[in-house]
């Protein structure tokens, strides 16, 4: 092949694939295929392409590709609120989630799109997924109405939930063994001698209902008080719901909360009222979010790991990509005892 001479480039003058074809003296389409690697294309003439389009600061027209391809290589995150909760992206447990399933979408050349579904939108999957912006979706949280979901999965093949499985559900799914981790959050507790317990959180979510089932399993097998304050624990101010209820029951000796926010909240309410953590009141959280070990005193936890529940949600959304069928991954959970109890 001839080398064909080069010239100098305009400022406006535009550089695509014509001209890195003109310039090597090739075709349109070898260019294309020297810059996909093709192993039609020689050695040679892919590196002559290669080198003319770092010359010149040729850029791919991603849109174009993915347009071909039929792919936006874009996946869809959403926090999908529950009917009457207020969560915010500002939570921590949001934020570190988040964080590592951005970690894990870029670490594979894919783009996150972030959206936030208000409660009482019943069709807001249907919208998402139709709407040709994501190839795929991974949700935070589940609405009350897990119906939608089931409905989408049944046409839509990329989907995935961060979330305990649900039985029948027809998505994937990604969580930790809510149960057997709100069963060793009270275990500790009553190993420390207490026997007044209190639950904080709501069971009318899905994991919270599983670890309320683990603390109630492990406090009537070891014949202690166990009383419940269902409050949503992430939404709103829960000040002084469990003001309330410390101030009527003083005997209550140890708190474990479905949350790591709750579990604060908690604490800050004791300090209020002079009961010192943990020499009066014992206290659990849920998560291991960031804060939990800057508390004073650091927070006892359950820990949920974030790192790992995000790449096996962005790759369980890729086998789906690739035609495989949905499942359901469960990781156990790890009490990481600090000073709160």
């Amino acid at each position: 092949m001839t080398k064909m001479p080069t010239r100098p480039l305009s400022p406006r003058e535009p550089v695509g694939l014509h001209m890195i074809a003109r310039l090597a003296g090739v075709s349109v389409s070898t260019v294309s295929r020297a810059l996909a690697g093709s192993s039609v294309v020689s050695d040679r003439t892919r590196l002559r392409v290669r080198e003319l389009a770092d010359q010149y600061g040729y850029q791919p027209n991603i849109a174009a590709r993915n347009l071909r391809l039929g792919r936006t290589n874009t996946i869809g995150v959403v926090l999908a609120m529950e009917q009457g909760g207020d969560q915010h992206l500002s939570d921590p447990f949001c934020i570190a989630l988040l964080g590592h399933l951005a970690d894990a979408l870029a670490d594979r050349g894919l783009d996150l799109l972030l959206s936030k579904v208000p409660a009482g939108d019943s069709d807001w999957l249907d919208r998402l997924v139709d709407s040709g912006r994501v190839d795929g979706a991974i949700l935070i949280g589940r609405p009350d109405r897990t119906d939608a979901l089931d409905r989408v999965a049944g046409r839509y093949g990329a989907l995935a939930v961060w979330g305990a499985p649900l039985e029948g559900q027809r998505y994937a799914s990604v969580g930790t063994d809510d149960l057997r981790g709100g069963r060793i959050a009270t275990e500790h507790l009553i190993e420390q001698g207490r026997h007044c317990l209190l639950f904080l959180g709501d069971p009318a979510c899905p994991e919270t209902a599983l670890r309320y089932q683990g603390f109630r399993a492990a406090s009537d097998a070891a014949g202690v008080e166990g009383r419940l304050l269902a409050l949503r624990t992430r939404a709103g101010d829960a000040t002084p719901a469990i003001a309330d209820l410390l101030h009527r029951h003083p005997e209550i000796d140890g708190i474990v909360a479905e949350s790591d926010l709750g579990a604060i909240t908690a604490i800050r309410v004791l300090a209020g009222m002079g009961r010192a953590v943990p020499a009066d009141v014992s206290v659990t959280g849920y998560d291991d979010s960031p804060l939990a070990q800057h508390m004073t005193p650091p927070l006892t936890t359950i820990r949920q790991d974030l790192h790992r529940a995000a790449v096996a949600l962005v790759e369980m959304l890729l086998r789906q990509l690739g035609g495989q069928s949905p499942e359901a991954v469960v990781f156990p959970p790890l009490l990481v005892a600090r000073g709160s109890a």
